[in-house]
């Protein structure tokens, strides 16, 4: 069964930074894409930045030059380093992996169990 793992959640106040880890027992070579995605009460949620097997990386237009995503494959864990936080990055964080289901021909995404930010004004 595949899981991810977050960690790094927390309350911080607004400026502040946090570093989200996420680590899977899928495979480097399974993993096509790495995600982390935001939800708020009464709202869709949200990707925030995600990073392909290429290392190619994507931001949500709202975090782009506060927010960095990256992957350590040695330790199956991806980041998201969180920099100069404001109360609209508050929610719930997950992390997302997609990956091939061998002999089926199609990929699944799979996720963690969230981790809270809270961003104090």
């Amino acid at each position: 069964q595949v899981q991810l793992l977050e960690s790094g959640g927390g309350t911080v106040q607004t400026g502040g930074s946090l570093t989200l880890s996420c680590t899977t027992s899928l495979n480097n070579f399974e993993i096509i894409l790495m995600g982390w995605y935001r939800q708020t009460p009464g709202k869709q949620r949200e990707l925030v930045a995600s990073i392909s097997s290429a290392r190619t990386t994507d931001y949500a237009d709202s975090v782009k030059g506060r927010f960095t995503i990256s992957r350590d494959s040695a330790k199956n864990t991806t980041f998201l380093q969180m920099n100069n936080l404001q109360p609209e990055d508050t929610g719930v964080y997950y992390c997302s992996a997609r990956a091939p289901v061998w002999g089926r021909g199609r990929v699944n995404d799979y996720w963690g169990q969230g981790t809270q930010v809270t961003v104090s004004s």
